[in-house]
C-alpha cells in the first residue's frame, strides 16, 4: 500500500467522533442541495439539532467544513478500494471490474458526499485564497489523484499481461471514472426501488468499464 494512502486512511482524523459525522452528513447534504454559498452554518447546525457554536468547535469555517466533507468521502473511497487494487491473487480484469462496481456503489450509497467530491473542488480552486484553504485544497486534490492512481496501476497491469488493449492508461482511467462519477448527476434514490436496484446499476457499469479496455 502506498504510504501516503496508508497515512490518510489510518490517521486519527479519518475516524471522526459521532457528532462530527452528524455534522459532516448534514453539511454534505446541504452543500449539494443548496450549493456552497447558500449552505449556511446555521442551516447545517439546525439539521443535526446543534448550535452554530457546536459546528465551529470542530470546524473553523464553512470552507474548512467543506474540505472535511471531501476528505471524509475520499477516505471512504480509498479504504474500500485499496485492498482490491493490491490483491495479489486477483487478475487485473477481476480487480478492475470489482473496483468499478465498488466505485459505482459508493457513488450511490454516499450520494451527497460523492457529489461534493465530483463537483465541488473545482468551484473553490480559484476562491481558496488563505494559506489554510490552499493547504486543504492541495490535500484533497492529492487524495483524488492517488485514488485515480489505483485505477491507473490496475490498467497498467492488464496491459502488461495483455488482458487489456495497449493504451494510455491514465487517459483510460479518467474515462472510466468519468462514466462512474456521472452517476452522481443522474441517480435519484426512490423509496420504490428494490433492494437490488443499486447492485444492478453497479454491475452493469462495472461490466461496461471492463469491456471498454479488454483485449
Amino acid at each position: 500500500m502506498n504510504s501516503q494512502i496508508q497515512n490518510w486512511i489510518e490517521a486519527p482524523a479519518a475516524t471522526p467522533a459521532p457528532m462530527q459525522i452528524a455534522i459532516l452528513d448534514a453539511a454534505a447534504q446541504s452543500f449539494t442541495t443548496h450549493g456552497f454559498a447558500a449552505a449556511s452554518i446555521d442551516l447545517i447546525a439546525n439539521q443535526v439539532g446543534a448550535t452554530k457554536g457546536s459546528v465551529y468547535y470542530y470546524y473553523r469555517s464553512k470552507a474548512d467544513l467543506f474540505f472535511a466533507v471531501h476528505k471524509r468521502a475520499m477516505v471512504m473511497n480509498l479504504r474500500e478500494q485499496v485492498g482490491i487494487a493490491s490483491d495479489p491473487d486477483a487478475s487485473a480484469a477481476e480487480k478492475l471490474e470489482s473496483m468499478a462496481y465498488k466505485h459505482a456503489m459508493l457513488m450511490m450509497d454516499y450520494l451527497y458526499y460523492q457529489r461534493v467530491t465530483v463537483q465541488g473542488v473545482e468551484l473553490h480552486q480559484s476562491a481558496s485564497t488563505t494559506p489554510a484553504e490552499r493547504t486543504a485544497l492541495e490535500e484533497v486534490v492529492a487524495m483524488r489523484d492517488a485514488y485515480e492512481g489505483l485505477f491507473v496501476n490496475v490498467l497498467k497491469q492488464g496491459v502488461k499481461s495483455k488482458h487489456f488493449v495497449a493504451q494510455d492508461c491514465a487517459l483510460a482511467a479518467k474515462g472510466i471514472l468519468g462514466m462512474l462519477n456521472w452517476i452522481t448527476v443522474w441517480f435519484r434514490p426512490r423509496e420504490t426501488d428494490s433492494p437490488s436496484f443499486k447492485q444492478k446499476i453497479a454491475k452493469q457499469f462495472a461490466s461496461q468499464a471492463l469491456k471498454s479496455v479488454s483485449a
